[in-house]
């Protein structure tokens, strides 16, 4: 796809037009996935952040100013997210290694408790979610199934489940935020 073709498909995006979109995602999302997996060295969380990405850039389409070509602003904005996940998790490492120097020594039984009570909150957390919105999550996290498997199984689009898995990911986030800091 050369420059003028990605800008006259960025103006359809920012127009609203969702099969631009999803073109565009076809386009670029493996090649992102691959690329955020060479940094991250985790595919799962490489899928999460370019996923993020489609949904953020999805979001703030109008706002949005492209001033290099289409593929240079995600690869830049892709490597970006993944430095900041690194670093955002580097701190929570500190953190949760602070925590437990402060803490009295380990002990299997409150480690037990406390793993049960994140299940449990996670579980809660989950099912407070809107009913297609948990059945999505679900259908992704715990049965394993790819974007597009989700979409031709409930009979919508993969921009309608990759919303709807962003939106269910920043509800947890959110919820638990201060339950797994200590984690």
């Amino acid at each position: 796809m050369n420059r003028q073709e990605e800008n006259i498909l960025f103006e359809k995006i920012r127009a609203g037009d969702e099969k631009a979109f999803e073109t565009l995602f076809r386009q670029y999302y493996p090649q992102l996935c691959m690329y955020a997996t060479q940094i991250l060295k985790n595919a799962s969380a490489a899928e999460e952040i370019v996923q993020e990405l489609f949904v953020r850039l999805w979001e703030k389409r109008k706002e949005t100013e492209i001033e290099s070509s289409l593929k240079n602003y995600l690869f830049r904005a892709v490597k970006n997210h993944c430095l900041n996940f690194i670093k955002h998790n580097q701190i929570k490492i500190e953190h949760s290694q602070k925590i437990l120097a402060e803490k009295e020594p380990y002990s299997a039984e409150y480690d037990f408790e406390s793993q049960t009570e994140l299940f449990r909150k996670i579980e809660e957390s989950i099912s407070e979610l809107p009913e297609k919105r948990q059945e999505i999550f679900r259908l992704s996290r715990q049965e394993g199934l790819k974007y597009r498997e989700i979409a031709e199984k409930m009979n919508i689009s993969i921009k309608t489940v990759e919303t709807q898995m962003g939106l269910a990911i920043k509800t947890l986030r959110e919820k638990l935020k201060d339950f797994l800091i200590i984690f």
